[in-house]
């Protein structure tokens, strides 16, 4: 196997490090967070770093880069609160990823792309009209990261939209019947092919010291 240090990582080039490190975590979830500002333009982004938080409440969590420089999906969301997420599928996976070009905060990627924008149930920000998951969310707390300068973004369900085809009946969401896309480092998109699905593990009887 190839042996990297952290020595080494110091003495790379600026690209090969970041392709490296970005993708050597594995394979990341594929979602476009979708906000609007106060003055009514809409914004939406690529984001490979959506996680799971809890169940009860729904929380999931996103980290932002610095922001020493504009950010306008963290100045959307933290001034109105409200933001979507939304899983991207094969069919748009070009246009998805070009949101990650940075435009000015007067124009939306909405226009610059195929991607389209819809509304539901008078929530303030974008869902993403073709996704096949979305999720309207309520922004409720941050947390800095000092070692790096990042923000990590938490958020709250509202509401969560399925196509129906996706849901099983005992809750799981087959996100391979949808075609939704994994990303790879910073520009592999891949779409996963559901293999199966095993069961809550207990430990085996014979490794199981006995409690009387």
């Amino acid at each position: 196997m190839i042996e990297f240090t952290s020595d080494d990582f110091e003495k790379m080039d600026h690209l090969y490090r970041i392709n490296l490190i970005n993708s050597c975590s594995g394979y990341k979830s594929a979602n476009l967070i979708g906000t609007k500002s106060d003055d009514g333009i809409s914004n939406v982004a690529v984001f490979s770093s959506v996680t799971h938080l809890g169940s009860n409440p729904a929380l999931l969590g996103f980290f932002l880069r610095p922001t020493t420089v504009a950010r306008n999906t963290y100045s959307n969301l933290k001034t109105t609160g409200k933001y979507t997420i939304n899983h991207i599928h094969s069919e748009i996976i070009e246009d998805a990823h070009h949101t990650s070009a940075k435009y000015d905060s007067n124009i939306s990627e909405f226009d610059a792309t195929r991607l389209k924008e819809t509304y539901k149930d008078e929530f303030w920000a974008p869902f993403v009209k073709s996704a096949p998951l979305q999720m309207a969310m309520q922004f409720v707390e941050e947390h800095p990261i000092p070692a790096n300068d990042t923000i990590l973004v938490i958020g709250k369900i509202e509401k969560l939209y399925i196509t129906n085809t996706l849901l099983n009946d005992d809750g799981f969401v087959n996100l391979s019947k949808g075609n939704v896309a994994t990303i790879n480092g910073l520009d592999g998109y891949a779409i996963p092919e559901l293999k199966t699905r095993l069961e809550y593990q207990r430990p085996k009887p014979e490794f199981t010291k006995s409690l009387k």
